[in-house]
C-alpha cells in the first residue's frame, strides 16, 4: 500500500480490514509493527521492570515523559549520556510526550499564556516555564525517535475553554515545527477539541495542513464517556491521512484498545498495566483479578491459564498473593510482566487478524469476554 517518508522516519500501511489497520513504523532505532501498545516509562523506567524484561515480553517501543525528566535528572544530564537510549539502556524506539498534559494537570500550580506555561515543580515548588520552543529543545536533548508538539489539554466538556485552547494549540504546533532542528526525530501534531465534533474536525484539518509525519489524538480518557471518546476518534480518523500513523494518547484497557483499532488507531500508551500491578490487580482478557483476595491463598493456578508470559509459566496465584501480603516488591514486577504481556499479545493477535482479514470476528470474540467497564 501507500508509503510516506519524513527524514529518518517512515510509516507503511501494510493492510486494512474495514477501518482497522496494520502498519510498519520505521525509526532510527528500529521498526515497530502496528497496532502497538507502548508501556509508559515516565522517568526513564517502566516501573519495576528492566529493559531486558521488556524485551523478553515483546515490547517494541516505550514512552517517556518530558516534564518529569526535565525536572529530574534534567535534560542536560541525559544529553551528556547520548540521550535516553543510552541513559536507560533501551535500544529500541522511544517516544516522548511534550509534558503538556502533566503541566496542565498541575491546576493552580501553573499559569497559561500565548507564550507558554509558567508552572511550579511538584517536587520542590521551583518556578519553570515551558514554551513550544523549549518543549522541542528538551525533547531534542532527550533524543527520542518520536516527539510530541506542545499542546494545551483542556477539560473536555467546556466549549469556550476548548475554543481558546484549540487556537493556542494550533499556534503552538506551528512554533514547534519551526523550532525542530533534528532530522532523526519525527514530530507528531496533537489533535485537541474536547468532546466537540466540529472543534475536533477543525483541529484535524488544520494539523493535517501542516504535514506532520504523524498525528496524535489528545484530551481523551480524561473523564468523558466511552461514547464521546469513540465518537471523537471516528470524527478525527476520517480526516487524518491514511499514510500517516495515528496515536491515541493515554488509553490502555483491552476494551479501549480493541475499539480504538476498530476505528483506525495505530498506536496507544497508558500507565495502567504497571499501575494496576502496584495495586495487586492482574489484567486479563476476561477482566481484572485482585490477587490480594483471600480466596487465592491456596490457588495453584496461574493468573491466566491461557497466558504465555513468564509469570504465568512459573508462578501460582497463591505465591503472588503471598508476595503481596508480605509486601515484597517482586509482586509488582511479576504482575507487571503479566499485564504488559497481555496487552502486547493482544496487539499481535489483532494485527494478525487484520492481515488475514478477519478482524471483526476476532474483535467480537475478544469483546465477548470483556466487561465494558474495564
Amino acid at each position: 500500500m501507500e508509503k510516506t517518508t519524513k527524514s529518518n522516519f517512515s510509516f507503511q500501511l501494510v493492510s486494512k480490514d474495514g477501518s482497522a489497520r496494520a502498519g510498519l513504523v520505521t525509526t532510527p532505532h528500529g521498526a515497530v509493527e502496528t497496532p502497538v501498545f507502548m508501556p509508559v516509562g515516565t522517568q526513564a523506567t517502566v516501573k519495576s521492570l528492566t529493559p531486558a524484561q521488556l524485551d523478553e515480553i515483546g515490547v517494541q517501543i516505550i514512552l517517556s515523559n518530558t516534564y518529569h525528566l526535565y525536572l529530574r535528572p534534567g535534560a542536560d544530564v541525559i544529553q551528556e549520556f547520548g540521550g535516553l537510549h543510552n541513559f536507560m539502556n533501551w535500544r529500541k524506539p522511544i517516544l516522548t510526550d511534550s509534558g503538556g498534559f502533566q503541566v496542565f494537570s498541575l491546576g493552580n500550580l501553573r499559569q497559561i499564556s500565548d507564550v507558554g506555561v509558567v508552572f511550579k515543580s511538584h517536587i520542590d515548588g521551583s518556578i519553570h516555564q515551558f514554551t513550544p520552543e523549549s518543549a522541542i529543545a528538551i525533547q531534542e536533548k532527550l533524543g527520542a525517535d518520536i516527539i510530541m508538539a506542545f499542546d494545551e489539554c483542556p477539560e473536555p466538556h467546556d466549549r469556550k475553554y476548548n475554543e481558546q485552547a484549540l487556537a493556542r494549540t494550533h499556534r503552538w504546533a506551528e512554533r514547534c515545527l519551526q523550532a525542530k532542528s533534528r532530522a532523526d526525530q519525527a514530530l507528531f501534531g496533537i489533535v485537541q477539541g474536547g468532546i466537540f465534533p466540529d472543534l475536533r474536525s477543525q483541529s484535524a484539518e488544520f494539523l493535517t495542513s501542516l504535514d506532520f509525519p504523524g498525528y496524535s489524538i489528545g484530551g481523551l480518557s480524561v473523564g468523558e464517556s466511552k461514547e464521546d471518546m469513540f465518537a471523537v476518534i471516528e470524527v478525527v480518523t476520517a480526516i487524518l491521512p491514511e499514510t500517516k500513523p495515528r496515536y491515541l494518547m493515554g488509553v490502555g484497557t483491552p476494551y479501549d484498545l480493541i475499539e480504538g483499532i476498530r476505528r483506525g488507531i495505530d498506536m496507544f500508551d497508558c500507565v495502567l498495566p504497571t499501575r494496576l500491578a502496584r495495586h495487586h490487580a492482574a489484567q486479563t482478557l476476561h477482566g481484572r483479578i485482585n490477587l490480594a483476595k483471600a480466596e487465592f491463598a491456596r490457588d495453584h493456578s496461574p493468573i491466566d491459564p491461557e497466558c504465555g508470559c513468564y509469570t504465568c509459566a512459573n508462578f501460582s496465584r497463591a505465591y503472588l498473593r503471598h508476595l503481596i501480603i508480605a509486601k515484597e516488591m517482586l509482586a509488582s514486577t511479576l504482575i507487571s510482566i503479566h499485564n504488559i504481556f497481555t496487552l502486547t499479545s493482544l496487539m499481535q493477535t489483532l494485527r494478525k487478524s487484520i492481515l488475514e482479514e478477519r478482524f471483526e470476528t476476532t474483535a467480537a470474540q475478544l469483546l465477548a469476554g470483556l466487561e465494558k467497564t474495564l
